[in-house]
């Protein structure tokens, strides 16, 4: 019965560390789903890894629209949306590796760029978001794309150390159980 217990607690120990390790990626970075944000940029400096979440945080005068491919996002087409959120703080997980396309369902927004095409891959190599370097902006970086790096850098962070927290209270439980 023990070794049971044991079992079951480093299986839970496991899936929560998993999910502590997923990135939140906010959407457009600290300017958020806005027609301001260039979105083009904001996405070709992350990298969405399988279990990473998309936040996108907007107002009440805009919408995500998740396309159901390419050439309805090229030509900006909503007729046929595979979701549509309007919550203003929407969470979208990315659950299995490839492309999803994003835009704001208010007429005209699409057009003006307000969309973004997200890749997702398989892997667990760490990702620009999460390595040190990556925070620092260089001459050529535009202060958009600096914030978000930061962004997404912070919630790495907390969630790997997090994980590390879960982690160990999942080591010390199963020992403690496991002695008696």
């Amino acid at each position: 019965m023990g070794r049971m217990n044991t079992v079951f607690l480093v299986m839970v120990a496991i899936l929560m560390a998993k999910e502590a390790l997923a990135a939140q990626h906010v959407v457009g970075g600290s300017q958020g789903w806005d027609p301001s944000t260039d979105l083009n940029t904001w996405s070709s400096g992350q990298t969405f890894k399988v279990g990473d979440k998309l936040v996108f945080k907007y107002s009440s005068l805009h919408s995500v629209v998740e396309l159901s491919s390419e050439s309805a996002y090229k030509k900006c087409d909503i007729s046929s949306p595979v979701k549509s959120l309007s919550s203003g703080n929407d969470v979208v997980k990315l659950d299995k590796a490839g492309t999803r396309y994003f835009t704001c369902g208010t007429l005209g927004h699409c057009s003006q760029g307000m969309k973004v095409k997200i890749t997702t891959v398989k892997g667990n190599a760490p990702s620009p978001a999460s390595s040190p370097s990556s925070s620092s902006s260089s001459p050529l970086s535009s202060p958009s794309t600096s914030s978000s790096s930061s962004t997404s850098t912070d919630a790495s962070s907390a969630s790997q150390c997090f994980a590390s927290f879960v982690f160990i209270v999942a080591f010390l439980a199963t020992t403690m159980i496991s002695l008696f």
